[in-house]
């Protein structure tokens, strides 16, 4: 007891070891889902599932861990919804490249990514970045993540005529998906904790059923994770063309993971005078989780929004986070339930996430149109060219070209023009 108090200092934050383990277990049960969905988007890109539900928990274990004790933060942190999708969809499956090259540059972007917040350039990354653009990247990872979720569980296909179109609603995955979507939205109206996780158990169980899906039962040892750990490709992810790639990496983890960890912060209470450093040293935990997840073999992780569940319930210290590190590691004992996981029970989780970003659109101002507009270009070219790199950069080359066609050309920060102009020149020289 004493040894917690002297680590997380609970007197000093108004909280008790009994309130921030029920805060722990809350926020576990909002983000448990991750260790079916993660193996299943990475899996899609050809890596083995079993490795890659391996290093999601160990990741999202450590990483929590270096939060926890680090930063004494009450955020949980995990592989990347967005992040992984773009990584399997996009760079592997689209663009052609090895997962071993797309971990390489999971790897480089997070060591940027702890260059910029060693030396405080995160901060002025951020400023220099126009808030619209800002909330165009999560709604277009949104939008993105919907068409992928669709696509999933089978209502969306693929037309010759039409390019998509609706697919076969008889089928047992789409009636099952569907079902699932329903279950996950009414639970979490009704505030149940972990209704994600419970409308994918939910869907897997009634696939065991209805969808012709085997089970492979619960327990079982933890699988190797020899398939990914060390196997990323720095050499191929610094090959001609990958740059765009890398900067996608690295863009999105600065908005995502900086925006999670001060707006859940901020709901703690905790970005008060005198507890500023701990944010440095949270922004700093962030970082590493990065580039030590490309090392054991999944794609970037990052601070969870969910995280603020556990706020809610009462978590105000690492001790929090440190509950949802333990119960991560319990996880490494039911890899057979999680390779039992159909896509289409995934679907409905990532549907339902992608529901919940598109959010962003009230913070536009839909009366300027040199800001809405570039926004909505972000937002749209993602899901439209199958791509998040192709949304940042139309979004950001017609940002910067409709302020300089309007005479506004001194509102555009230094760092836009900068980003800009990498991609405009991407676009010429080497094309899309």
């Amino acid at each position: 007891m004493q040894l917690l108090e002297r680590v997380f200092k609970l007197t000093e934050h108004e909280t008790t070891i009994r309130t921030e383990v029920i805060a722990g277990v809350t926020t576990f049960l909002t983000m448990a889902y991750i260790i079916f969905v993660n193996p299943s988007i990475l899996g899609a890109a050809g890596m083995p599932k079993d490795a890659v539900f391996v290093a999601t928990c160990l990741i999202a274990a450590l990483g929590t861990a270096i939060m926890a004790l680090y930063a004494n933060y009450p955020i949980a942190l995990a592989p990347g919804m967005g992040l992984n999708a773009y990584f399997a969809f996009v760079v592997v499956l689209h663009m052609g490249f090895t997962w071993q090259a797309a971990l390489g540059a999971v790897f480089i972007s997070g060591c940027l990514f702890l260059v910029v917040t060693l030396f405080g350039l995160r901060a002025l990354i951020i400023s220099g970045i126009p808030q619209s653009l800002r909330s165009a990247i999560t709604v277009g990872i949104g939008l993105f993540l919907a068409i992928i979720a669709l696509k999933s569980a089978g209502i969306v296909v693929k037309s010759d005529a039409t390019f998509v179109t609706l697919g076969d609603l008889h089928t047992a995955p789409v009636v099952l998906a569907s079902l699932g979507f329903l279950l996950i939205v009414a639970l979490d109206r009704l505030k149940v904790p972990g209704a994600i996780l419970l409308g994918i158990v939910a869907v897997t169980v009634a696939s065991f059923f209805f969808g012709g899906n085997k089970f492979a039962g619960v327990f079982d040892a933890p699988p190797s994770i020899a398939p990914t750990f060390l196997h990323l490709d720095i050499k191929a992810a610094l090959a001609g063309g990958f740059l765009n790639v890398v900067l996608v990496f690295f863009l999105v983890e600065l908005f995502d993971a900086t925006g999670t960890l001060m707006g859940v912060a901020k709901r703690a209470g905790l970005l008060v005078p005198g507890k500023m450093e701990r944010l440095n040293r949270a922004l700093l935990a962030d970082s590493v989780a990065i580039f030590a997840g490309s090392l054991l073999g999944t794609s970037s992780t990052t601070a969870y929004v969910e995280s603020a569940a556990g706020v809610q319930a009462g978590g105000r210290t690492g001790l929090t986070a440190m509950t949802v590190s333990v119960l991560f590691l319990a996880c490494l004992f039911i890899a057979p339930l999680a390779g039992s996981v159909p896509a289409y029970a995934t679907a409905p989780a990532l549907f339902f996430v992608a529901c919940l970003m598109l959010r962003e659109l009230v913070e536009l101002d839909w009366d300027e149109s040199t800001e809405v507009v570039p926004a909505a270009v972000t937002a749209l070219m993602m899901p439209f060219t199958y791509s998040i790199a192709n949304g940042l950069a139309f979004g950001f080359i017609s940002y910067a070209l409709i302020k300089l066609c309007t005479g506004k050309a001194k509102e555009v920060h230094w760092m836009t023009w900068l980003i800009a102009g990498v991609f405009l020149f991407k676009f010429i020289y080497v094309g899309g």
